[in-house]
């Protein structure tokens, strides 16, 4: 069986390390765990890894956050993968910092990635892990607060939040998403 984990970001030095780019930041994770590379593709960079008998395949589209929607529906098509074997991780402003959240489906509640996977799948029917990145910014300075860099204290926070996404996404491809939304909500 395979299995599509989509982490969204943006491509671009100046965005690397940003609040917006934590999805990128989990599937590094992810990828230097299982000592894997990625490769420039098609609407994405991507690389193959094996746990327990599955196959993931762990893709950064490179569209820009608000166009995921088009690498998402390409490489569906592409694998010949359902959308429940989709997940697709992403921030969350009403998330505190530390916290993450596990989805079946959902609305894409005001996320402009979320939302553009949505008008090209067609429906909100899919997986999705939402990493907390907190909202604590003040009146208009939202995209300022998105897309700045972390704080040097969510940045000594990362590491075991990183770990526990990285968990999460295991547990989603080896026990499916009810299992794991039990075991990793909190």
């Amino acid at each position: 069986m395979k299995y599509l984990i989509f982490g969204l970001g943006n491509i671009g030095s100046e965005y690397e390390n940003t609040r917006h780019n934590i999805g990128f930041k989990v599937l590094d994770s992810l990828a230097d765990k299982y000592d894997l590379n990625f490769a420039v593709g098609r609407l994405a960079s991507s690389c193959s890894a094996k746990y327990k008998g599955r196959g993931l395949i762990l893709i950064k589209p490179s569209t820009y956050m608000n166009l995921s929607g088009k690498a998402v529906q390409y490489y569906m098509a592409q694998e010949k993968v359902p959308i429940d074997r989709v997940l697709i991780v992403t921030d969350d402003l009403a998330l505190p910092f530390g916290k993450m959240r596990l989805r079946s489906k959902g609305s894409d509640g005001g996320h402009n990635g979320l939302k553009n996977i949505i008008e090209h799948l067609g429906n909100e029917q899919f997986p999705r892990l939402k990493m907390g990145i907190g909202a604590d910014f003040s009146r208009g300075r939202q995209i300022d607060y998105v897309l700045g860099n972390w704080s040097a204290e969510e940045e000594e926070g990362l590491p075991p939040l990183l770990d526990r996404a990285i968990g999460a996404i295991e547990a989603f491809v080896f026990q499916g998403i009810e299992r794991t939304m039990n075991q990793f909500n909190n």
